[in-house]
């Protein structure tokens, strides 16, 4: 599948710089900044390292124009284009000056550095003939929103290694008002596109930088290995529909942290394929470890796992993290004919605030890509670890309802206080839970007072064993 990226606009370096000055400064960045992974683990464990690329040039030198009005898609494709027979001799750096620079989708390459200067915004058109189509995920089978393929993502990596999208704190805006009004009023041909996406590659980091308003998702690694994605703000309005910050998709070894995110729907979301198409394609997302984020989502969850989890979920750390104003704090989703798991995934010191359902946990969420999905194909929940957890203006602690035929196990629930307002009469909902609770107020409901010790060890030694995967 051909991957390419669109990318944006960015407001101007003046050209009365002297040539001089120009290759100066493109040498002290890329001594400087240019950032390379390496190493043995992509988690939060094994941080990427700082790397100077060879070789560096500026997209001015390929005829691109930051007045935000002039298309620079091919300046974008030729300059990666010049940048790749650099590969072989230590890899290169696109340098992105202050201004405002439109473009369509392009490609990234191997052993790649995009660095986005202060002051920088990388601009999507919002033509969408400049947005090309290309097939679906095999792993969903069809466009999310619309049968049929899906519009290409604004920058984009296809098997790719050693890949970096990163900057002194540019921008990256997918002006996607045009497509949440698509999106709403039912006139989109295809799928919306991300901002950036990474397919079946490795060692990938995306850091210090500023998105905004993607049409979709911001961030989507998927079929990916040691991903990083450090020190990065998100943002889209409360009203835009089912927008996502980051998304790690059927990928492994991924660290999330130092990240702020603020979404219309969900603002983190693990995923790993969709019913038959994600059970066929199998792979799952694990060991992933997200620490010290700030998470925002206004209609969907702050922290949430599936409902697209047909490949699997499993060996998940999060850490330090705070989930404020948002509908809810921590969800799992799936159902029936998903297929799948999600399991072995522990979350611990975790701050909520105005939350309207800290923990929920539904079998019974999602639609189906076609009519050929299995209904007997049922999902399992198992092993999950919350522990020290404060939340204050919560309006539920807990809403549970796993599955008839595939009941949701061992929810291990320690150290957690969370005080409810007066909006809602029930604080707690089980239905097909079992599980283990010690020192929760609100006190939950009696599926998860489960107080044996067989219950609360296997608790604590999943969370030795969980801590060690993520951060090994």
């Amino acid at each position: 599948m051909l991957v390419r990226y669109h990318l944006l606009r960015i407001n101007g370096l003046h050209f009365a710089f002297s040539t001089l000055f120009q290759v100066a400064l493109l040498l002290l960045v890329a001594l400087s900044n240019a950032v390379r992974v390496n190493g043995d683990g992509g988690q939060c464990g094994s941080n990427p390292t700082l790397d100077p690329r060879p070789h560096s040039v500026s997209i001015l030198e390929f005829g691109a124009v930051g007045d935000g009005k002039t298309l620079n898609t091919i300046a974008f494709q030729n300059a990666i284009f010049y940048l790749k027979s650099f590969a072989d001799k230590g890899g290169a750096q696109l340098y992105v000056p202050p201004g405002k620079w439109l473009t369509g989708s392009f490609n990234l390459t191997s052993h790649l550095t995009l660095f986005l200067e202060k002051g920088a915004v990388l601009i999507g058109t919002q033509d969408p003939s400049h947005w090309d189509v290309v097939e679906p995920l095999p792993s969903y089978g069809r466009g999310l929103e619309v049968p049929g393929g899906r519009y290409q993502s604004l920058i984009n990596g296809y098997m790719l290694h050693d890949v970096v999208v990163t900057g002194n704190n540019g921008t990256i805006d997918g002006m996607g008002m045009v497509w949440w009004d698509w999106y709403s009023t039912h006139s989109l041909n295809h799928s919306r596109p991300h901002l950036v996406e990474f397919v079946a590659s490795d060692y990938v980091v995306v850091s210090n930088l500023t998105f905004l308003n993607a049409p979709a998702y911001s961030i989507h690694p998927v079929y990916c290995s040691h991903v990083h994605i450090q020190n990065v703000s998100i943002s889209t309005p409360p009203e835009s529909p089912y927008t996502v910050g980051i998304v790690p998709d059927s990928s492994d070894n991924v660290c999330i942290e130092d990240c702020i995110v603020a979404m219309g729907f969900d603002a983190i979301s693990l995923k790993s394929g969709w019913d038959e198409y994600g059970i066929a394609y199998g792979r799952p997302t694990e060991n992933v470890h997200i620490r010290r984020v700030q998470l925002h989502a206004f209609s969907g969850s702050a922290l949430a796992f599936g409902s697209d989890m047909s490949g699997g979920i499993s060996n998940v750390l999060v850490e330090h993290a705070h989930l404020f104003n948002s509908n809810s704090g921590i969800e799992f989703r799936t159902t029936k004919g998903r297929g799948g798991y999600m399991k072995e995934i522990v979350m611990s010191d975790i701050q909520m605030e105005n939350v309207h359902t800290a923990i929920a946990a539904t079998g019974n969420c999602g639609s189906h890509p076609d009519d050929k999905f299995d209904p007997n194909a049922l999902p399992h929940l198992d092993h999950i670890t919350l522990k020290d957890v404060i939340g204050t203006n919560i309006t539920i602690a807990g809403n549970l309802a796993g599955i008839d035929e595939s009941p949701f196990t061992n929810i291990c629930l320690s150290n957690i206080t969370l005080s409810t307002n007066s909006v809602s009469p029930i604080t707690w909902a089980c239905s097909n839970v079992s599980g283990f609770s010690d020192s929760v107020l609100p006190e939950p409901c009696p599926e998860l007072g489960n107080t044996s010790y067989d219950s609360s060890s296997s608790c604590f030694y999943l969370l030795s064993v969980s801590g060690k995967t993520a951060l090994q």
